[in-house]
């Protein structure tokens, strides 16, 4: 199978799906890699170490052109909608429940969607969104924290606090991976650290791992309400995989926060928690409304490449072999988890929370792999 790895084009994405160790993993098994010039160079990764572990450098137009498989970071962005093609097999995060135009032009064109945060293991775990969540959540706090400095219109606020001086309180929705991983930082920052989820079980794990330094709460309205009002950062970490986040947070929730405070929406890329997220960019990645600093970049990992792209390819590398070695479908047959990472295939939706989303109609996997 040809494998094509494209360069990132999303503003200030500067990762890169395959690096040269999974190069390598591809080649050896018959595999030939294409990857675009410079690709990896915003993650310190140079064109002769691909080259050097048997990749085919190439342009960006005759990479889409030829390959079979394509191994993104990002979804497709509007330039390369005319490069989507019918069959292609295009295997990176899409997030498509919030993104109906991307949706549409997969649809359209008749592309093989995989996504890799719908895989999921019998366990119910997303191990392909898993590695950004934790870097995702380490982030939430190191960006949140810059959100509150004065320079920022935040309320002046040191996490940390100082002698004499209570500490920041910082409030997590969501103890999954991202929110767990936030909750571990804020707390050996010294914050005063509560987190909600509706997992009695996901609230046993982090109050067994850090005792009590951290207040763990049920999520319900009147708990959410009570912690956010008294909150100096908001951390949404809220995710249902591949459908759209609940709005936890309204409108009115916002204007009761305290001026300067500021918000952090990990699950912006699904649509954000709050009814005053939107989308924003590295260049431009935070805004004040309702007297709340927000903060709602859709590829937080997107400022640490380097690291990023080696605990990504560490996730993908298994699961984009099992499609170069096996084939579509039959992959999705032998492995299930590969299988709910499957969205769009010949114009139709294959994954429920999608279809959900959008109220268009769902053809189930199982139709597509056993016709």
């Amino acid at each position: 199978m040809i494998v094509g790895v494209p360069k990132e084009i999303k503003t200030e994405e500067n990762r890169v799906a395959v690096t040269p160790t999974g190069v390598a993993g591809f080649v050896s098994r018959g595999h030939k890699v294409l990857i675009e010039r410079g690709a990896g160079l915003g993650s310190g990764l140079t064109d002769r170490a691909y080259e050097a572990t048997g990749a085919t450098l190439d342009s960006a137009q005759e990479i889409w052109r030829q390959s079979d498989l394509i191994m993104k970071v990002k979804e497709p962005q509007v330039s390369e909608f005319p490069l989507l093609r019918r069959g292609l097999i295009l295997f990176t995060y899409l997030h498509l429940a919030a993104n109906e135009i991307v949706t549409r032009e997969l649809l359209q064109r008749k592309v093989t969607g995989i996504a890799y945060e719908t895989i999921q293991l019998d366990d119910g775990s997303l191990p392909l969104l898993t590695p950004m969540s934790e870097i995702a959540g380490r982030l939430s706090i190191q960006v949140g924290a810059w959100c509150l400095q004065a320079e920022n219109d935040g309320r002046g606020i040191l996490l940390g606090g100082a002698s004499g001086v209570r500490p920041g309180k910082v409030v997590i929705l969501g103890a999954g991976m991202a929110g767990t991983a936030a909750c571990q930082i804020a707390a050996g920052m010294g914050a005063y650290v509560s987190i909600l989820d509706i997992n009695p079980a996901k609230l046993r794990y982090v109050h067994d791992i850090l005792g009590g330094h951290v207040t763990t709460l049920m999520s319900n309205r009147a708990n959410v309400e009570e912690e956010i009002v008294d909150a100096d950062l908001v951390i949404g970490s809220v995710l249902i995989p591949g459908a759209k986040a609940p709005k936890l947070i309204s409108r009115s929730l916002v204007q009761r926060m305290k001026p300067g405070s500021a918000f952090v929406d990990i699950s912006i890329d699904q649509g954000g928690c709050a009814e005053t997220s939107r989308p924003t960019t590295h260049c431009q990645p935070i805004y004040v409304e309702e007297h709340v600093v927000h903060y709602c970049v859709t590829n937080m990992p997107a400022i640490v490449p380097h690291t990023s792209t080696y605990a990504l390819t560490n996730s993908t590398l298994s699961y984009g072999l099992e499609l170069a070695n096996r084939g579509f479908p039959q992959a999705l047959v032998r492995n299930k988890a590969l299988a709910k990472g499957l969205n769009t295939f010949d114009g139709k939706i294959t994954h429920e929370g999608v279809a959900t989303a959008f109220n268009l109609p769902l053809t189930t996997v199982d139709e597509v792999i056993h016709q």
